[in-house]
């Protein structure tokens, strides 16, 4: 039995996401929709994918297509997903979930009614050396996790000018919901912890509303949209506990470096990171202290990959590693922090 995939969709990230779906012994992608011609062209060509169509409708109406991967501006994420599971599709969506808490309940809803699977595509829980992490933790190798800092700070990688990725009426935000999201989720997954109590944070428009700090990612098309979104983001985040979880983010900011990312843990019997995979603790009567690198673990999902994760989960072998409850808490938290920035004042959720 092979999984059959529709793919709405053909922005830069389609590309190594129908490579991760066909790695797959039982994956396949039959049908792709997007409303540019000439990527969905390309796109078809290069997967060798046989229906190609404009309209997204055609692929929630094709009985062939059993599960849509939706890549799409940030604006029509949640009304797609809920239409494909009203339509019977099973889904996997790109980050972000939701422009708001209110839309990703919504998305929530029509899974339960329609009894689909859904998942939101977090591919960096999936990074080997995050798997060896969660390994690690599972195991009680860091004991307690009191505390976390998450960071992914581009000195210049705002993406496209003039195009959706820096406008709020198409993105909802800026750098916090495209790379920080990865980070802030990755860093709940690893503590195990999705139930913030309290969260202050502050956003800020520096670089790109002066034309400022362009990256190279992204093909989409450049229709000179105004740039008001955040291309910094921080924030403090309280949970279930007493843990905490400190967030930086940025699109364009005066560093040194031009793209530094990790998410560390600190625990009481030992800290880690993600990037590389690193633990930190005391030798045995505490007169030593051991950094190892590249700990021996073995990932808890061996493909490394949120597309295998989905098919198997479709075909029954694996959990999806990606609930919607996690997914809802970590939109909430997105939503107050953005509250937080508007009102100066520390959200209590």
């Amino acid at each position: 039995m092979s999984v059959r995939f529709g793919v709405i969709g053909t922005g830069a990230i389609a590309y190594s996401s129908c490579r991760e779906i066909v790695s797959h012994p039982q994956g396949e992608i039959v049908a792709v929709s997007d409303s540019n011609r000439e990527r969905l062209e390309k796109l078809g060509s290069t997967f060798g994918i046989g229906s190609l169509v404009t309209d997204s409708r055609d692929i929630l109406a094709n009985d062939d297509v059993d599960a849509v991967y939706i890549a799409v501006p940030n604006a029509f994420h949640a009304p797609l997903a809920e239409e494909a599971l009203d339509a019977g599709k099973h889904v996997i969506l790109e980050k972000p979930f939701a422009l708001n808490l209110h839309e990703a309940h919504a998305v929530a809803a029509a899974a339960r009614r329609s009894g689909k699977t859904f998942m939101l595509g977090m591919n960096q829980r999936f990074a080997a050396g995050a798997q060896k992490i969660k390994s690690l933790v599972a195991a009680g190798s860091l004991g307690d996790i009191y505390h976390a800092k998450a960071f992914w700070m581009r000195r210049s990688g705002i993406p496209r000018m003039g195009t959706w990725f820096g406008n709020k009426d198409l993105a909802g935000g800026g750098s916090l919901l495209d790379i920080g999201v990865h980070v802030m989720d990755l860093a709940l997954y690893l503590m195990d912890n999705f139930k913030p109590e309290a969260v202050s944070g502050a956003a800020y428009t520096q670089f790109g509303n002066r034309g400022l700090g362009e990256g190279g990612w992204g093909i989409s098309d450049r229709e000179d949209i105004e740039f008001n979104v955040d291309d910094f983001a921080t924030a403090i985040i309280k949970l279930e506990g007493g843990a905490t979880l400190s967030l930086d983010v940025s699109w364009a900011l005066h560093q040194a470096q031009g793209n530094v990312m990790n998410v560390g843990l600190f625990g009481t019997e030992a800290g880690a990171s993600v990037y590389p995979p690193e633990v930190f603790r005391f030798g045995d009567g505490g007169s030593e202290y051991h950094v190892v690198q590249n700990p021996a673990a073995d990932a808890i999902y061996s493909h490394t990959s949120r597309f295998h994760n989905f098919i198997n989960a479709l075909l029954g072998s694996e959990e999806p590693c990606v609930t919607i409850e996690q997914a809802i808490a970590v939109q909430s938290i997105i939503d107050a922090i953005y509250r937080s920035c508007e009102t100066g004042k520390e959200v209590r959720l």
